[in-house]
């Protein structure tokens, strides 16, 4: 009796444990993989030393030498998330993002924007939403994002990605570039060229660095150069790591050229520490939720089944026989003899 309780206690725990890691890894796993709503509020920082760049303080243009640091912020907008509707509702999660530039010798702000989007919560690419933002400092205009932004996608492969570049207002193709250790953390590297890009730069504005850069000049137009460098930690899409070079010119009719930015900005060491700290966590939390613990339960469920069922052969194997049985209910012992 007691060896059929046990067998039947065993074969239980170990179709349960079976059934729950089916359960972690076809139903709560992909849960895990994707945006949360309530993301913690975080901060990226990167500096370009000797950067030459444009700077406009009470009306009078110049172009200036320092140490530039940009600092960019990414928090949840949890209202707007909910207000989302239709295909959008549980599968996108709204951020507001600002950056802010300064020149580190006086702090005096170079430059900033703010933005609002729609992020897919497990690509993290961004998606057409009507109440997307962007303001540079004059007023609020309309968006269209697209591709990558802030993040890559859980699961990054090796293959090309678009990122959106704030510049020109489009997404470009960032190639996979190479594997490489940062913070004891194994990275993708991406590589975007944008080259001869246009940026936009409404009309009154553009007057007036013509006239302060390039006297005589009509008309005119910003052009920009970046090569964009991200390291991405493929299983989180984290980034630890961005460099960018950028160049813009002040390119009149005529033809003269003034150079209004030259700089590499790159995350600082604080930057990239915290950024792999926060990766590796969140890697280690998907890896429990995803494979280790749904391999740890099948292996224990399947080490229960089989247990219970030797159990039950052992149980089946100590029945007597039919001929004992037959030997015992006659009362026999040997052969009977046969009446002469």
């Amino acid at each position: 009796m007691r060896s059929r309780v046990t067998h039947a206690v065993l074969l239980g725990l170990g179709v349960l444990a079976l059934v729950f890691a089916a359960g972690l890894a076809f139903a709560i796993g992909p849960g895990v993989r994707q945006l949360p709503y309530d993301l913690e509020r975080t901060q990226s920082v990167a500096e370009a030393p000797n950067a030459t760049f444009m700077q406009i303080t009470n009306g009078e243009v110049k172009i200036d030498q320092a140490t530039l640091r940009s600092t960019i912020t990414v928090q949840p907008d949890t209202d707007r998330t909910a207000d989302l509707e239709g295909d959008l509702d549980g599968e996108a999660v709204v951020w507001l993002v600002g950056q802010e530039v300064i020149r580190t010798d006086t702090n005096d702000l170079v430059s900033a924007y703010s933005t609002s989007l729609a992020l897919d919560r497990r690509s993290a690419a961004a998606l057409p939403w009507s109440g997307q933002w962007l303001d540079t400092g004059n007023e609020r205009q309309d968006v269209t994002y697209s591709g990558q932004t802030y993040k890559f996608p859980f699961g990054t492969e090796k293959k090309t990605y678009q990122i959106f570049d704030r510049d020109i207002l489009a997404a470009q193709p960032a190639v996979f570039v190479k594997t490489e250790e940062i913070e004891g953390l194994e990275t993708y590297q991406f590589t975007q060229e944008i080259r001869g890009g246009r940026q936009e730069v409404p009309a009154d504005r553009l007057q007036i660095l013509l006239g302060a850069l390039i006297p005589g000049a009509t008309s005119g137009q910003v052009v920009y150069n970046n090569t964009r460098t991200v390291w991405v930690e493929p299983t989180t899409g984290q980034y630890i790591k961005v460099q960018e070079t950028q160049e813009k010119n002040l390119v009149a009719d005529s033809g003269q050229s003034v150079k209004i930015l030259d700089a590499v900005f790159t995350y600082t060491d604080e930057t990239i520490a915290s950024s792999a700290d926060r990766a590796s966590s969140n890697r280690q939390l998907l890896q429990i939720v995803t494979m280790w613990a749904p391999l740890g339960l099948a292996v224990l469920g399947l080490a229960l089944v089989a247990l219970a069922l030797a159990l039950g052969l052992r149980r089946g194997g100590r029945h007597t026989s039919p001929a004992a049985i037959a030997s015992a209910d006659t009362g026999t012992k040997g052969p009977v003899k046969t009446p002469s």
